[in-house]
C-alpha cells in the first residue's frame, strides 16, 4: 500500500502542507512515521479522508476549454467484474469516475490509495499513473 508525504498529500487535497500538518496534529488525518522518522500518510487513509472532505464540496468555476484536461488525484474506490473496472478518483474538489478494462487496472496496479492522473477529452477519460 502506498504512503504519502505531507507535501504529496497537500497537493492531492489541494491545500497547503501546513493545513495537512494541522489536520494530522488535530487528529483529523491519521499519520505515522516511516523508518527514517518522517511523517507519512497511508494511501487508503488519505483516500478515505479525501472522499469525506469532498462530500458537499463545490468545484471552483473554471473557464471552458476544448483542450485536454488532466487531473492528478487519489484513487478512492475500484470495483471490478470479469472484464470492466470502475475507478473513482478524488482530485481536489473533483470526483471522477472512469470505466476501464480490468486488465488495465491490473497492469497499472491501480488500487485504493494510489496516485493517478485522469485525462479527459470530450466524453473519454484516460487513467494512467504519473
Amino acid at each position: 500500500m502506498p504512503s504519502y508525504s505531507i507535501g504529496q498529500a497537500a497537493e492531492l487535497l489541494g491545500v497547503s502542507s501546513e493545513t495537512v500538518r494541522r489536520w494530522a496534529d488535530g487528529g483529523r488525518l491519521p499519520m505515522d512515521r516511516d523508518g527514517a522518522g518522517n511523517r507519512v500518510i497511508d494511501g487508503a487513509g488519505l483516500a478515505a479522508f479525501a472522499r469525506e472532505r469532498a462530500t458537499g464540496a463545490q468545484p471552483e468555476d473554471t473557464a471552458a476549454t476544448s483542450v485536454r484536461n488532466s487531473f492528478v488525484g487519489i484513487v478512492t474506490a475500484v470495483t471490478m467484474d470479469d472484464v470492466i473496472a470502475q475507478v473513482e478518483i478524488q482530485a481536489g474538489p473533483h470526483r471522477l469516475v472512469s470505466l476501464v478494462t480490468r486488465e488495465s487496472v491490473e497492469e497499472l496496479d491501480i488500487e485504493v490509495g494510489v496516485t493517478v492522473r485522469a485525462r479527459a477529452k470530450s466524453t473519454n477519460v484516460q487513467v494512467d499513473t504519473p
